[in-house]
C-alpha cells in the first residue's frame, strides 16, 4: 500500500492507498429517502467550542463535520452521491490525478445572514464552469443540478461551521479527480466528485487593505492552447515559485504577463485584475489563458449597472502607469485594491483617490453575497 498524507489544521484530509474509501469515524446519523445523510454535530465538537474559534480564524483548512462524495458510473454519469463524516479517503497510487494531474477544482463560499439563513452565490455558474473544465480535461462531470444539490447538502450539513458574516465565511471546495488506476497517458476509468468545506476569516476584516504586487517577466501562468482558462489543479503549482520569490521580496502577490509578447497583462496568481481610468474600467479580455472568474463576471455586470464603461481588451503593461486605481477580484478576496505595482524595479503607487471605485464595487458585491441588501440581480440562493 502506498500512502501519502496531507496534514491540514487539526486534520489529515487525504490518505492515498490502493482503493477508494471514505473512512467512517462516527456512526452516521440517518439516511433520508434520497440517500442523503442527516447531519448532526460530530462528537467532541460542542457548539461553544466552535463559537470560540471565530476570532482566531485564518485562511487554513479546519476539520469540519461532513464531506460529500460521488463516484462516476461506467457510462460517465454520476450517481449515489452522499455525505460522509469528514475523514480520510483512499485512492490508488496509480490514479490519474496523482500521476498525470487529471483533476479540477472549484471555489465558492457560503455566508449566514442576520436572519440565520445560509446564502450561496451563483452556485450554478460554478457547476457550469466545472463541466467546461471537465470537458477540456477528458473527464465526465456531475450535471449542474447534481452539483448544486451536492453543494447545498454539504453546506447545510456543516451549517454550524459558518461564521457570522462579520467574522468570515464558509469556503466550499468541490474537486473532480481521476481516481481510477492508469499507467499510460490515458483518461482515468473512474472519477470522484468530492466537496469539503472550511470556515475562513474575511480578507477585508478591519477594512480593505491594499496589496503590493510585482510584475513577473520570466514565469508565465498560462499559454495559448493550454488550460489557463479552467481550474485545472496543475495550474497552481507552476506559479508557486514566482509567488514565493515575490513574497520573499516583500510583495503580496504576482501579476503575470502573456507568454507570447510578454507585454499584455493577464492575472494575479488566483484572481482577475481590473484597471480604472476616469469612468472606464478595463480588464484583460478572455482569450484562452485567463480564467473566466465568476467574481469577474459579477463585477463587470455591477460596474455596468453603476454607469461605468467597462472594456474587455488587451491591456499593455505600460498602462499601469496611467491607471487611477487597480484592483483584483476573486472568490475569496471579493474585491481587493492594489496599492502598488512594481515593474522592472519601478514602483507605481495608487490610491490618491482613496480607492473609491474599488470600495464602491466591493461594497456592492459583498452586500449581495452577505445578504445585507436586496439581491436585484437574482444571484443568490437562500437555504433556510
Amino acid at each position: 500500500m502506498f500512502n501519502v498524507q496531507l496534514s491540514f489544521t487539526n486534520a489529515t484530509i487525504f490518505q492515498f492507498s490502493s482503493s477508494f474509501m471514505v473512512q467512517h469515524h462516527l456512526q452516521l446519523a440517518a439516511a433520508s429517502s434520497h440517500g442523503w445523510l442527516r447531519a448532526t454535530p460530530s462528537d467532541g465538537h460542542s457548539e461553544t467550542s466552535v463559537d470560540k474559534r471565530w476570532d482566531s480564524l485564518a485562511f487554513n483548512p479546519v476539520k469540519t463535520d461532513y464531506i460529500y462524495v460521488m463516484k462516476s458510473c461506467k457510462d460517465g454519469s454520476f450517481s449515489n452521491g452522499g455525505l460522509r463524516h469528514y475523514g480520510n479517503i483512499e485512492i490508488s497510487p496509480s490514479a490519474a490525478v496523482l500521476n498525470y494531474g487529471q483533476g479540477i477544482i472549484e471555489n465558492l463560499k457560503a455566508y449566514k445572514n442576520k436572519n440565520g439563513s445560509i446564502i450561496l452565490f451563483r452556485v450554478e455558474e460554478n457547476g457550469l464552469r466545472m463541466r467546461v473544465g471537465a470537458d477540456r480535461m477528458c473527464m465526465p462531470a456531475p450535471t449542474i443540478e447534481q452539483f448544486v444539490e451536492a453543494v447545498t447538502s454539504t453546506v447545510s450539513a456543516n451549517e454550524r461551521w459558518i461564521p457570522p458574516s462579520n467574522k468570515g465565511f464558509l469556503h466550499v471546495r468541490p474537486l473532480l479527480m481521476g481516481n481510477g488506476p492508469v499507467l499510460s497517458l490515458t483518461p482515468a476509468p473512474e472519477f470522484i466528485f468530492l466537496i469539503y468545506v472550511t470556515p475562513v476569516r474575511n480578507y477585508f476584516e478591519g477594512g480593505l487593505k491594499p496589496i503590493n504586487v510585482v510584475v513577473e517577466n520570466d514565469i508565465h501562468r498560462a499559454t495559448l492552447g493550454g488550460v489557463g482558462n479552467i481550474k485545472a489543479i496543475g495550474n497552481y503549482a507552476g506559479i508557486m515559485k514566482a509567488q514565493a520569490k515575490a513574497k520573499a521580496n516583500g510583495f503580496s502577490d504576482v501579476l503575470y504577463l502573456d507568454s507570447i509578447h510578454n507585454r499584455y497583462l493577464e492575472e494575479v496568481s488566483t484572481a482577475n485584475v481590473f484597471f480604472v481610468k476616469d469612468n472606464t474600467i478595463s480588464t484583460p479580455v478572455l482569450g484562452g489563458t485567463i480564467l473566466p472568474g465568476i467574481t469577474r463576471k459579477s463585477i463587470i455586470e455591477i460596474a455596468h449597472s453603476q454607469g461605468f464603461k467597462v472594456e474587455e481588451q488587451l491591456v499593455p503593461v505600460e498602462e499601469l502607469f496611467d491607471a487611477d486605481e487597480v484592483f483584483c477580484c476573486g472568490n475569496a478576496v471579493c474585491v481587493l485594491p492594489v496599492g502598488s505595482i512594481t515593474l522592472n524595479g519601478k514602483r507605481v503607487d495608487y490610491g490618491e483617490s482613496g480607492f473609491v471605485v474599488s470600495q464602491q464595487l466591493h461594497s456592492a458585491l459583498a452586500n449581495i453575497q452577505m445578504g445585507l441588501i436586496e439581491d436585484k440581480m437574482g444571484w443568490t440562493t437562500l437555504l433556510n
